[in-house]
């Protein structure tokens, strides 16, 4: 499985962004996509995760009600829907597929190289 991320930029507080994870190779409907990111400085962290069939999702809490994350599986993407940034959202955003619904980095077997997200004050 092959993932890219993309979608990153430069944004103000309280705006808006939309990351677009794209997977190509053998997918398969049981398999889940992760987001995680890091910030300077700072250790990488779970932000959200889906799974391809059904959609069950999951959400760190410091993102809950302000990030979504969806699929399109005709497209073999995934996004994360980003709303009120906060300066502290400012990381590098990774997007990774592991064959379960789960936050731990460790399970992740496939990983995209990150995209840059910039929240200003």
């Amino acid at each position: 499985v092959q993932l890219q991320a993309f979608g990153g930029g430069l944004v103000q507080a309280g705006g808006s962004l939309r990351l677009s994870c794209a997977a190509s190779g053998r997918i398969f409907s049981d398999y889940s996509v992760g987001w995680f990111r890091q910030a300077p400085g700072k250790e990488r962290e779970f932000v959200a995760a889906i799974r391809w069939s059904g959609g069950n999702t999951r959400y760190a809490n410091s993102v809950k009600g302000r990030f979504t994350i969806s699929r399109d599986n005709a497209k073999n993407t995934v996004y994360l829907q980003m709303n009120s940034l906060k300066p502290e959202d400012t990381a590098v955003y990774y997007c990774a597929s592991s064959g379960m619904l789960t936050a731990r980095q460790d399970d992740m077997a496939y990983w995209g190289k990150g995209t840059q997200v910039t929240v200003s004050s």
